[in-house]
């Protein structure tokens, strides 16, 4: 019904064309067998030889007119299903880019890719060919039958009683089909998930020597997805020559009376011949009744999935009457905010007050809560408890897209997109040239793209394939630099720089004349020591706060940290004195 309601219906004005259309091809097949009849019985028995040119030129005058609006028929259904399934796929992935980070994290992205693309595809298969299928075999039915009976009705009578059971099959065979399609459609989603895991990590593999482990793995789904074919393929041999017995044998039986109708003298020849072509549009409209229910089975399967995408609500959404602010400030803070995820508390009553402008610094052991804290100021979560402030207005009350807009985020698993460096630090802002050269340059990022083969427009591979690990990180910082956005968060974005471009990067940020309010999470010293706000973390709570100089002074977590990583530095400070 989705659909229907949704799509269907709302391109009508686009399905008349190609409805008449058919109509009248059907209209000029149906009349073939008639005019047979005409043929026989009244030129060649009948001896009329002198209509023969007029019905020659009236034949020929219907196969042009026939072959005129079977083409406009045929391009325009297409073209009606190409729109629709155009529309889906739009909604579809507009749908993607409205949902939470939560929806992604319990999806995967082969199953997305196989709603996307496949399921849409089978969308157009169905209207495209299974609905016009339909409809021809609706009109050409009612047609054939209706000449028929007009002929003869008690041989029609018998042609329709051998053929009523095929449509009791098309039901069982529909039910049986919906199960089996439903399961090849997870199951195709399942092998395109392994296909883009295992080709987006085949280094990883071809590292550790897992060929022929993966392949194995794969092996076990293709042969899941090879059974359910097989499942399929069982149910069209089972019930398929079913349906070809009753349809050859209404001919048959046909052939049997209407002989014997003809010897009787209660029938002519050219009536007989006439009801044979009938019969086998009759059996025309019959065989595709299996190929028509096998479509119909595979798209209420994609239908279905697609649906239940498309009738998902976002968790994260604004409110229709939210604060919508032309000047951000940046002050942050945190009150009593905790925050569990598949009922797991991971933070516990976090309380802080950032004012605007200040270097806010995170350390912390792996796991203690550092990137979902931050996470949380732009809702890509929502607290489970207590609030967040942006400008003292409770994040859940922004416009969601103005809270983002202004924010500039570097996560920890750096992102890039396969297209040039430009693009890829522009990132659609459409920023000048001036804006981009000083980003590079905060981000020591300059040095690099100069060396490349076409400097900015060097196209960089998937995922930044052909990059060190720094070279990456440092494009994601420019492009985040070039936001100019009054919240910077940088998610362990300097881990693969050396302490010298990871001091020079985070001094520009700081000299910067336009104050930002800037969360840095790092596992070096050197990296944080200089932020007007020091947070250690342990299990999702917030265990110390201070400055540089007064959590060394405290000799708590943070100094032990501190003496780990500067001991031996120390001791050659001692040595050299």
């Amino acid at each position: 019904m989705t659909l229907f309601k949704n799509y269907i219906v709302k391109q009508w004005k686009l399905f008349i064309i190609p409805f008449f259309a058919m109509i009248i091809c059907i209209c000029a097949d149906s009349s073939y067998p008639y005019f047979q009849k005409i043929f026989i019985d009244n030129i060649i028995l009948g001896n009329n030889h002198d209509y023969l040119t007029i019905f020659l030129g009236i034949i020929s005058m219907i196969a042009l007119l026939h072959g005129l609006f079977a083409y406009i028929n045929e391009f325009l259904f297409d073209k009606f299903a190409l729109i629709i399934c155009k529309k889906l796929r739009q909604d579809l992935y507009t749908k993607f880019q409205s949902f939470e980070f939560s929806f992604f994290d319990n999806n995967n992205t082969g199953e997305l890719l196989s709603r996307i693309i496949e399921d849409v595809d089978v969308v157009w298969d169905t209207l495209a060919f299974g609905l016009r299928l339909l409809i021809e075999a609706i009109i050409l039915f009612s047609v054939s039958v209706t000449i028929m009976f007009s002929i003869n009705k008690t041989l029609t009578i018998i042609c329709l009683i051998v053929l009523l059971p095929v449509a009791y099959i098309g039901m069982i065979m529909d039910k049986k089909f919906w199960n089996v399609y439903s399961q090849i459609s997870d199951q195709t989603a399942e092998i395109n998930s392994i296909v883009q895991q295992d080709v987006s990590g085949i280094r990883l593999v071809k590292a550790f020597a897992r060929e022929k482990y993966e392949i194995s793995k794969f092996l076990k789904v293709n042969q899941k997805f090879y059974d359910l074919n097989v499942d399929q393929a069982k149910i069209v041999g089972t019930y398929g020559p079913l349906i070809e017995l009753l349809t050859n044998s209404a001919p048959i039986l046909m052939i049997i009376y209407g002989g014997y109708l003809c010897i009787q003298g209660n029938l002519s020849f050219g009536s007989l011949v006439a009801f044979t072509s009938y019969i086998f549009n009759l059996s025309w409209c019959v065989r595709n009744l299996g190929a028509f229910i096998n479509l119909l089975s595979q798209n209420k399967a994609s239908m279905s999935k697609i649906a239940d995408i498309l009738n998902r609500k976002s968790a994260i959404v604004s409110k229709n009457d939210s604060y919508n602010p032309t000047d951000v400030k940046g002050d942050i803070v945190f009150k009593n905010v905790s925050f569990s995820y598949n009922n797991i508390e991971i933070l516990h009553n976090i309380n802080l007050n950032i004012p605007h402008g200040s270097t806010v610094a995170i350390m912390g052991t792996t796991g203690c809560g550092k990137s979902t804290l931050l996470s949380l100021i732009g809702r890509y979560y929502d607290v489970t408890a207590g609030e967040i402030l942006v400008d003292n207005v409770n994040v859940k009350d922004w416009n969601l897209e103005t809270l983002r807009a202004n924010m500039s985020v570097v996560f920890q698993d750096t992102f890039l997109f396969s297209d040039t460096i430009k693009n890829n630090i522009d990132f659609g802002s459409g920023k000048s040239e001036s804006a981009l050269i000083k980003a590079v340059k905060d981000s020591t990022a300059h040095s690099f793209i100069k060396e490349m083969p076409e400097g900015f427009d060097t196209i960089i591979g998937e995922r930044g394939l052909g990059l060190s690990g720094g070279q990456k990180q440092r494009l994601a910082i420019s492009r985040a630099i070039i936001r100019k956005s009054p919240i910077l968060i940088l998610d362990d974005s300097t881990s693969a720089l050396d302490m010298e471009t990871e001091f020079k990067v985070l001094q520009n940020l700081k000299n910067d004349k336009k104050k930002t309010t800037t969360f840095i999470i790092a596992h070096r010293i050197s990296g944080v020591k200089d932020a007007d706000i020091i947070l250690f973390m342990k299990d999702g709570k917030i265990i110390e706060k201070g400055t540089h100089s007064s959590l060394v002074n405290s000799k708590g977590y943070y100094f032990n940290v501190y003496s780990h990583q500067f001991q031996d530095f120390e001791a050659l400070t001692l040595e050299a004195n």
